[in-house]
């Protein structure tokens, strides 16, 4: 009963949260987030009413596996946009980006943070500078494809940008392996290990791209047994639940580590699925609205595990804010200047960096990770990664939103419709009066 409890709370505050902040036009996904803070255990929680909001951290994690699946069908939807008649358009542009981008966001983040490794080597040690570095590789794809999906944004620069967006994940994996591998020998004082620093890496990517095609090819030849497309669209569910279940798993051959990644794994699912199903168009509109209420609960629940106490150490605050200036800057510039390289428009050249800049679920995930195998060091690069998580979800959708505006990807609603729209607000509310 809790859990459910929970549940409905938590996705009718994130849609009321949205109504109060519909005159300041800001996106959806900001107003979830704020939902999920207020009802988290640091707002509401603190009161111990139950049912109000998240009483302990506990109690978020237990909707974990709410956010798992969610992930999942926001990397099946990211992977229809891998459609070759546009990958042969923009795909080398899309590469050429994706590597740069994430590769110059590490580079000024580990210069800036080994400058402040210099001045206070009690506070930042150089494992924790070279795992931040890599962790700023990360994009959170959800809160870009919210925004595109409200705003229905369509242009060149939304093209360009969701394929770039799921690109950044395996090339954030294989930086983060890297820089981790390197930070966790210098923390140890031990030989390097080619076999966590490269192969594992590789293994994993390899891996969860093979097993997503295998997912897509199964869903695409069972999906021409059905002639309803609402069973084509059950059978995609099925699939992507499955799917998420089974990047679960993990094995261990010898030395080698053999992982997935469940966004990079659902992202090939997707892509296999929209170029090998002709109606695969059709079945992803209906995913789409089924999936709604689902991602708004992503978001909630999301915001609802930021931990509000980061701001209490000055510390975290300072070395947050350099990440978060350093990483920015990295994104644009790297963005701006292999945008010139691969000749895109001006505008894309002005504004893709701008719409890279969210960061979450891969983020927290790499901090988890190094929280567990850095002893004594993980604590803070957690933090650090917390912090600016808050700042980027809380604004990154509103960066993005008026990105891809000036870009004209956005268009305003047309006058007609807003009178329209006018008109029927005023007949539902003369027809409730009488």
């Amino acid at each position: 009963m809790s859990t459910l409890l929970s549940v409905s709370i938590a996705l009718l505050g994130g849609l009321l949260m949205t109504r109060l902040f519909k005159p300041l036009k800001l996106p959806s996904v900001t107003a979830y987030l704020i939902a999920g803070v207020l009802i988290g255990p640091y707002c509401l929680g603190q009161l111990g009413i139950h049912g109000l909001g998240f009483d302990s951290m506990e109690s978020v994690h237990a909707l974990k596996l709410i956010s798992d699946v969610a992930l999942g069908f926001i990397a099946f939807s990211i992977g229809n946009e891998f459609r070759l008649e546009d990958l042969k358009k923009i795909g080398k542009q899309a590469f050429v980006i994706g590597i740069f981008q994430a590769i110059v966001a590490t580079v000024f983040v580990d210069i800036a943070l080994f400058a402040i490794h210099r001045i206070m080597p009690d506070k930042l040690s150089l494992p924790q500078v070279l795992t931040l570095g890599a962790i700023a590789t990360a994009t959170a794809p959800a809160a870009t494809l919210m925004v595109v999906r409200q705003y229905k944004a369509k242009g060149p620069l939304t093209d360009l940008l969701l394929p770039i967006v799921a690109l950044d994940d395996a090339v954030g994996l294989i930086v983060f392996a890297v820089s981790f591998g390197i930070a966790k020998t210098i923390g140890a004082s031990a030989a390097i290990d080619v076999v966590s620093i490269i192969v594992n890496p590789l293994v994993e990517i390899v891996a969860s791209l093979a097993l997503g095609a295998l997912m897509g090819f199964v869903l695409t030849q069972l999906e021409k047994l059905f002639n309803s497309n609402t069973n084509r669209l059950n059978m995609s569910i099925a699939f992507v639940f499955m799917t998420v279940a089974l990047s679960m798993l993990k094995f261990e051959v010898g030395s080698v580590h053999i992982g997935f990644s469940s966004l990079l794994v659902c992202m090939m699912l997707g892509t296999i699925f929209c170029n090998a199903c002709p109606l695969s168009h059709d079945v992803m509109e209906k995913t789409d609205k089924w999936t709604s209420p689902l991602f708004a609960l992503f978001f909630v629940i999301s915001g609802a595990e930021l931990e509000l106490k980061v701001f209490g150490d000055w510390a975290i605050v300072v070395i947050g804010i350099v990440y978060i200036i350093f990483r920015s800057l990295g994104k644009y510039f790297g963005s701006y200047a292999s945008a010139k390289m691969t000749k895109c428009t001006p505008s894309i050249c002005k504004y893709l960096g701008i719409t890279l800049l969210p960061q979450a679920g891969v983020a927290l995930g790499m901090c988890a990770l190094a929280a567990a195998e850095l002893p004594g060091q993980g604590e803070l690069i957690r933090n650090i990664t917390l912090f600016a998580v808050l700042i980027y979800e809380l604004f990154g959708p509103v960066l993005t939103r008026q990105a891809l505006t000036l870009a004209g990807d956005i268009q305003p609603m047309p006058e007609h419709v807003k009178m329209r729209r006018h008109h029927k607000l005023k007949q539902a509310k003369e027809t409730s009066e009488e």
